[in-house]
């Protein structure tokens, strides 16, 4: 039986839950940030959710910020939520299959690096915001397309595929919800840098980021891609780059 695109990010991710926060900077940092984002806006208590919560970076957050609320950690990998501490509330579940039914409807929903992993994250993005209550908040951070420049010329200039996962675009994000209700929308750009293409890939794959639906290549294709990954400055070390779209949405 073949495996659903679904069913193999899961599995990753799983394989990853025990290692993850070790090797997670780039979550740890941009989870931190957007629960600052919510931290300056008028959210009012009630059920808070992160979607896709991992290990629990973002919902950690935003508890430390705002430490008379509790989050809802939803997560479709059980080991992922099997790190979270006892005392969190925790639901295991898929988001490909849009929302579970809660008793209320959520004040917050947040998600930080999962969108892009789903089904057609246009659609669930409008599911979500749907699911809002009449004065709730949608937090998100997500890297979008324009990620990897560097990974992109550098399978460029090898004659390869690069087999970076497809990323959702900006635009595509916010044309689903209505342009009135987005209240913060900003593209950051952090750059990676180490002395070795391969350390600034290892993480991805030690966070169980490393699906892709493109054909993997061989042993000698990414020798060759890495050979011919540019130079960021004259100390010969190279870069990575991603951009993260953070947005906050009130219905």
């Amino acid at each position: 039986m073949q495996k659903t695109w679904s069913s193999i990010v899961n599995a990753n991710f799983n394989e990853a839950a025990l290692n993850y926060n070790e090797s997670a900077a780039i979550q740890k940092s941009t989870a931190l940030k957007l629960a600052e984002i919510c931290s300056n806006n008028p959210i009012k208590n009630g059920l808070w959710v992160d979607l896709g919560s991992g290990t629990g970076l973002l919902a950690k957050s935003l508890e430390d910020l705002h430490p008379k609320q509790y989050v809802l950690r939803l997560d479709n990998s059980k080991k992922m939520i099997d790190q979270h501490s006892e005392k969190s509330t925790k639901q295991l579940w898929d988001l490909n299959k849009g929302l579970p039914k809660w008793s209320e409807k959520p004040s917050l929903l947040a998600s930080s690096f999962v969108l892009h992993w789903l089904d057609n994250p246009q659609l669930q993005l409008k599911t979500w915001f749907n699911s809002l209550s009449s004065d709730g908040w949608l937090a998100l951070a997500i890297p979008i397309k324009g990620s990897f420049p560097e990974w992109y010329e550098a399978a460029e200039q090898a004659g390869l595929v690069c087999t970076a996962l497809e990323l959702p675009s900006h635009d595509s994000l916010i044309r689903v919800v209505p342009n009135q209700s987005i209240l913060y929308n900003k593209i950051e750009i952090i750059r990676q840098t180490a002395e070795r293409a391969t350390s600034l890939l290892k993480p991805m794959i030690k966070v169980g980021a490393h699906s892709s639906n493109k054909e993997q290549l061989s042993i000698s294709d990414w020798r060759r891609l890495l050979s011919l990954w540019p130079a960021f400055n004259k100390d010969k070390k190279v870069s990575l780059s991603w951009s993260i779209q953070f947005l906050l949405i009130k219905r």
